[in-house]
């Protein structure tokens, strides 16, 4: 249920009847049907930016109006809509309709992150970007601002603009990806390029492999295509080899999904030694992988080894990139290297689907990537990496080494925290939005990772990471009884 206003204060109708009056336009237009639920009370009157009393007032007339029925245990719910109460026709029962699309919807607590991420105030504690202070937005706009004179910005071709893959394989030669343009296609994202394999390839009922926890575990639209996950644990090297090998005896896998590179959400950094080993395994296996390497130029204390892709001579693994992370999430530029009929049948999906990423945006990349600019940009954002890991690593020495572990990332956005004593993580989460803090829980990423926390410190300024991280530890000790 969205929802994108607030009352005007300096209005003369009251706050509650201005609430009223929204809340009643919504169930007429069917923007809200009969039978949805509204968000709860506490978190209404935040998104309203009213006290809870107002909002109270606000829903009594409502029920009394005979619009909305609070049901015990199970909140507050769109009762009726009908013509003698809004003289309204009938309307269309589009809950019927979505709650019988072929997408599922996100996990409640992902929706919340959503929504929340754009909060005034709320200091995003999880968020896995980077920060707007080190997005290069002066470079960027001055580019961009050349671009409408330079070249046309019409459709591109199906694998993308040529002159933007070309550039991609010159980059991906520097750590040992021998990949020509043709086969490399344009996507609007990671995302996108993860979409397209999985149901672009897999068959329906596929099974696939993959690290545990896994970001991918988080995603309801590859639920969606019927494809069943198995996740295999880590160690400090990363995915652990013989629970791999067990695991694919017993469970019938079309491909291996991987993230060797700081991986999400644990911040792991996959080793030499067990990229080695592991992609000699699937080489034996005929288990194909699929490379997700979106955080490899985000090393902060030394280069990681060389991509599993580097190693591949016989189309073995699909490899995925993106300037999402290490340029602008914004720019939605992110690229799959493969097997030339892999990409073909890719290229012709994507174009299905959207006909091809923005014209402006690969233009934009592409001269970005030409111009040295990438490189320059990337050693400022390593040392300001290091600078926000160093000072939340520091606070959380300070106010997380009696009630939490974690391991010290190399590279990337995250740190995968480890309470010592359980809590319930949805009272964290809950508690700490109220307090102006947004989390990402552990369990998005595995159900089994009940005690755990990603914490990016990339988002929330160097104040915001200190003063969040303080009152984060405060809310915790709270629910332990420890404070």
């Amino acid at each position: 249920m969205l929802i994108d206003w607030t009352p005007n204060a300096k209005d003369p109708i009251p706050l509650y009847q201005q609430i009223v009056q929204y809340m009643k336009s919504k169930i007429r237009t069917g923007d809200w049907p009969v039978n949805s639920k509204l968000p709860p009370q506490r978190e209404l009157a935040h998104i309203f930016q009213v006290n809870r009393s107002t909002l109270v007032t606000a829903l009594d007339e409502l029920i009394a109006d005979g619009l909305l029925e609070s049901k015990r245990g199970s909140g507050m719910w769109i009762a009726n809509n009908t013509w003698s109460l809004l003289a309204s026709p009938s309307q269309v029962n589009w809950n019927s309709y979505t709650e019988t699309g072929m997408y599922s919807p996100n996990l409640p607590t992902v929706q919340q992150i959503n929504r929340s991420e754009f909060h005034p105030g709320i200091i995003r504690l999880g968020t896995g970007e980077l920060s707007p202070e080190l997005i290069p937005s002066g470079p960027l706009k001055d580019l961009l601002c050349t671009l409408p004179a330079k070249h046309s910005l019409g459709y591109e071709e199906p694998k993308g603009l040529l002159y933007l893959r070309q550039q991609i394989s010159s980059y991906l030669k520097t750590f040992g990806i021998d990949t020509p343009p043709s086969s490399i296609l344009i996507v609007s994202g990671a995302l996108q390029a993860l979409q397209l394999i999985c149901f672009g390839l897999l068959p329906n009922e596929s099974g696939v492999l993959l690290e545990r926890p896994s970001y991918l575990l988080s995603l309801k639209l590859f639920q969606s295509s019927n494809t069943e996950f198995s996740g295999i644990p880590m160690d400090e090297e990363g995915i652990h080899l013989a629970s791999l090998l067990q695991q694919k005896k017993h469970f019938p896998a079309s491909l291996l999904y991987t993230i060797p590179c700081f991986q999400n959400p644990t911040g792991t950094l996959m080793s030499e030694q067990r990229r080695q080993a592991l992609f000699e395994l699937c080489q034996k296996e005929l288990l194909p992988i699929i490379e997700d390497d979106v955080y490899r130029d985000l090393w902060i204390d030394t280069p990681p080894p060389a991509p599993l892709k580097a190693r591949d001579k016989n189309g073995l693994v699909i490899y995925i990139g993106s300037l999402s992370k290490s340029l602008s999430p914004g720019l939605r530029i992110g690229w799959i290297a493969g097997p030339a009929p892999v990409i073909e049948r890719l290229a012709d999906m994507k174009m299905q689907n959207d006909y091809g990423s923005s014209s402006l945006s690969q233009w934009a990349a592409a001269e970005w990537l030409a111009s040295g600019l990438h490189q320059q940009h990337l050693g400022e954002i390593r040392h300001q990496l290091k600078i926000r890991r160093d000072t939340a690593l520091s606070i959380l020495e300070m106010h997380f080494s009696d009630i939490a572990t974690w391991q010290v990332p190399q590279g990337g956005f995250y740190i995968w925290l480890t309470l010592i004593h359980p809590i319930s993580l949805q009272k964290l989460f809950k508690s700490a939005l109220n307090a102006g803090l947004l989390l990402n829980p552990g369990n998005l990423y595995d159900p089994l990772a009940n005690r755990q926390l990603r914490l990016s410190y990339s988002y929330a300024s160097l104040p915001d990471i200190k003063n969040g991280l303080h009152r984060l530890s405060g809310l915790i000790r709270s629910l332990q009884g420890n404070g």
